[in-house]
């Protein structure tokens, strides 16, 4: 049954229902740090936060508040990244 009105969502939630892709990411670049260099896991981490920016700008531009934003963009990047899996 659904609620009668619009219910609140935090991050926790949001970080709670993408728990495995974080976890995963977090273990790839701890890997890549330790195996390869730190350099690596520097461009995997920038390339995480340039497809947060763009989840996020265009969230901005549809003219979502800055809270849906974030939380959209992040859920996004963190979906979409474990498509290929």
């Amino acid at each position: 049954m659904l609620p009668s009105h619009a219910e609140g969502i935090t991050l926790g939630v949001v970080l709670r229902g993408s728990l495995v892709p974080v976890l995963f990411w977090v273990g790839i670049a701890c890997l890549v740090y330790f195996v390869y260099n730190p350099v690596v896991a520097l461009v995997l981490g920038g390339l995480f936060a340039v497809a947060f920016s763009v989840g996020f700008g265009l969230r901005r531009r549809a003219r979502h508040s800055v809270r849906c934003s974030v939380y959209g963009a992040l859920g996004g990047v963190l979906d979409k990244s474990m498509a290929g899996f």
